[in-house]
């Protein structure tokens, strides 16, 4: 297992959509494993493949109670509305307020290829929708809420 480097700012690498994941093997599995280890060191919340120049449909998300592996994951449902302040491991000291559901269904495979479903409200919401977003070359920047800019945390570190 190894920590990899998160690709940041204007890596083009983060606008390109990535492909499905077709076979479920050892090296799936080692991605996986390094993409636990790499969130886990950046202190995150979610982590897509891309953010790692990895152009698979690939993510781990832990919301501090055990991680959850996403592969070729797809939103099935969702329903509400949210306006809540967003960040990302890949655009370093920004954030900014993004429109998003309340609710959120995701389908997707586990490391074994197995059919699972996800839901989640408000922050979890939030997540896997940003995450998602990530698989098709879309940053949180793309979804600020009408009237929102995004501002510097640095004052906040």
């Amino acid at each position: 297992m190894a920590i990899r480097q998160i690709r940041v700012d204007d890596d083009p690498v983060l606008r390109k959509k990535s492909r499905p994941v077709e076979v479920f093997d050892e090296r799936l599995h080692l991605l996986l494993d390094d993409m636990r280890d790499t969130l886990t060191k950046s202190q995150g919340i979610g982590l897509a493949a891309v953010q790692i120049g990895i152009l698979r449909r690939v993510v781990v998300i832990n919301f501090g109670d055990g991680f959850i592996e996403l592969i070729n994951p797809e939103i099935i449902e969702s329903s509400g509305e949210q306006r809540e302040d967003e960040a990302c491991l890949s655009l370093p000291h920004k954030a900014g307020k993004t429109l998003r559901p309340m609710s959120v269904k995701v389908r997707a495979q586990n490391r074994d290829g197995n059919w699972c479903l996800y839901s989640g409200k408000e922050l979890h919401a939030r997540c896997f929708c940003h995450e998602l977003d990530h698989l098709d070359g879309k940053l949180y920047i793309d979804s600020l809420a009408p009237g929102e800019k995004v501002y510097s945390t640095r004052d906040y570190d």
